[in-house]
């Protein structure tokens, strides 16, 4: 038997077989045993992989004399991961005739059915990616040994291009999903900052700033003024167990049943109520969201809340810093709460801060813990409004350090009710 030069190989010839017994062309098909990707790669469902045979044209020989082969129909291969076929082709590293193979695989079964006579398996680096699928000889005589050798030789030049062809089809399928993915998750964020307030309300004798940023392109936290009819105004901050689109999710779907209980009910904690037993139904396993509820008298500074699992809110007033306290359990959790509501007053010169447990929970490099005291000590030290929030993030960001990335979602909302004679004319 003439042998096959490198350079010939490099030069586009394609002898599928070789052998004395010589023909004009070959056609065979290789199945792909990656998962598919794209391009080439049929699409798999559950545990199976689909496997699709391409076909190849033959080419008159120029060293190697080249038997005909039959053209056998284009394959496409259910072959489940367990397949005997696949641990037999593994273990022998060599043609493999088919018609004389008995094992119970599917595949085996199918490769019968579709003509196939040798089955070549493709190896690189010990890892079976492919199998190389040929039909009868137009000669009707059987395979050589030269034949086989050939082929087995063949094989071990085919497996590594075949297996670059893998990874270039898996690199592009990841680029495409992972544009698609952030196509879907910029319509995600630009959805959800459609729950969000466009503008804080703008009241006579009152700062009031908000401030929202998300651990990553969507978040769970949220903030709202809802306008009541008697001239009150409602203001809610949340915050959903988990980040990113589950927590997207859930807070839309919160966000929407408050709105639509708070322009009815009026009362912070028969709103919570209602969030509560409408969540409890349908939100997912293992989720839940914590939410402050306070309703706002601009005139005379009353505030009426209530509390589901929330962060405590803090005040700052003339003598020092004032926790808001009301018991509640997070919305989601227990049907049928009840939450407790409670009333305090902000007096001329006084703020108040709402805000989620992305700023108290986030670490230093060291894994210390920003924490609630610290906080509180900002919010006694500084005045309210857009400056309090400018001074939390600063004193956020020393403390976790340059490039640190964002733990968890921040939310945060402040009212600062004016001195007596300052004459402010609302908004932050």
């Amino acid at each position: 038997m003439t042998e096959t030069s490198s350079q010939q190989l490099q030069d586009g010839a394609v002898p599928a077989t070789g052998g004395a017994e010589g023909g004009a062309s070959a056609a065979v098909a290789v199945a792909d045993l990656q998962q598919p990707t794209g391009g080439d790669a049929a699409e798999g469902t559950g545990g199976r992989r689909r496997l699709r045979g391409r076909r190849r044209g033959g080419t008159e020989p120029t060293v190697a004399a080249v038997p005909e082969v039959a053209a056998t129909p284009e394959l496409a291969l259910d072959v489940a991961p367990n397949d005997p076929l696949i641990a037999y082709c593994h273990q022998t590293g060599g043609a493999v005739d088919v018609e004389e193979l008995e094992l119970d695989s599917p595949a085996l079964r199918q490769l019968k059915a579709a003509g196939a006579k040798l089955v070549v398996p493709l190896v690189t680096q010990g890892e079976l990616i492919g199998l190389l699928s040929l039909g009868p000889r137009l000669s009707e005589r059987d395979y050589s040994g030269d034949d086989r050798r050939l082929l087995d030789t063949l094989a071990g030049f085919a497996a590594p291009a075949v297996r670059v062809g893998q990874l270039v089809r898996a690199q592009e399928a990841e680029l495409v999903a992972r544009e698609r993915m952030e196509q879907e998750l910029h319509v995600a964020q630009l959805i959800q900052q459609q729950f969000l307030p466009k503008h804080v309300p703008d009241l006579p004798g009152w700062r009031i700033a908000a401030f929202y940023r998300p651990a990553r392109t969507v978040g769970g936290d949220f903030y709202d003024f809802i306008d009541l009819p008697d001239g009150r105004v409602f203001i809610v901050v949340g915050d959903v167990t988990d980040k990113g689109v589950p927590a997207a999710l859930v807070m839309a779907s919160t966000h929407s049943i408050l709105r639509a209980s708070a322009s009815r009910l009026l009362s912070p904690g028969e709103v919570l109520e209602r969030v509560n037993d409408v969540l409890y139904d349908d939100i997912p396993a293992h989720m839940f969201v914590t939410c402050l509820a306070v309703v706002l008298e601009p005139a005379t500074g009353e505030l009426q809340f209530a509390n589901a699992g929330h962060d405590l809110p803090y005040v700052r007033r003339s003598w020092g810093v004032e926790e808001l306290r009301a018991t509640g359990m997070p919305l989601g959790l227990m049907a049928g709460m009840s939450y407790e509501e409670k009333t305090a007053v902000l007096e001329p010169g006084d703020s108040l801060l709402l805000h989620s447990d992305g700023i108290a929970e986030a670490h230093a490099p060291d894994r210390e813990m920003f924490g609630f005291p610290r906080l509180k000590q900002i919010v006694g030290a500084n005045v309210g409004g857009e400056a309090l929030i400018d001074v939390v993030l600063a004193e956020l960001a020393s403390f976790i350090g340059p490039g640190a990335d964002q733990e968890d979602d921040i939310t945060m909302v402040t009212l600062e009710r004016s001195a007596a004679g300052a004459g402010w004319d609302g908004g932050s």
